[in-house]
């Protein structure tokens, strides 16, 4: 179970990476070069949500959910085959 969620997580963060390397900056057009941006509001720009931003908020949330679960399960105190043994343990021997 920890094995297959830790490759899910891994694999989370690759494409959480890619998302966000592929996206453009706030001032990356042509007008934030010269130091326009004539579009922007008193409280910046806010156009509409591209596919780009939707894909970064899903792939982090799932980052942060498997971030938790790993935490979580990493956290319980593990069974072991020696702690269900019934023999007491045996004083060692006299030379």
């Amino acid at each position: 179970m920890i094995v297959l969620l830790v490759i899910l997580h891994v694999i989370i963060s690759l494409f959480l990476i890619l998302v966000v390397l592929v996206q453009q900056g706030k001032g990356a057009d042509l007008a934030g070069a010269f130091g326009g941006g004539g579009s922007q509001t008193a409280f910046g720009a806010r156009g509409a949500t591209t596919l780009l931003h939707k894909l970064t908020t899903g792939f982090f949330v799932a980052f942060v959910v498997t971030s938790l679960a790993l935490a979580v399960l990493q956290a319980r105190p593990r069974s072991s085959v020696m702690s269900g043994s019934a023999a007491a343990p045996t004083a060692p021997a006299k030379k």
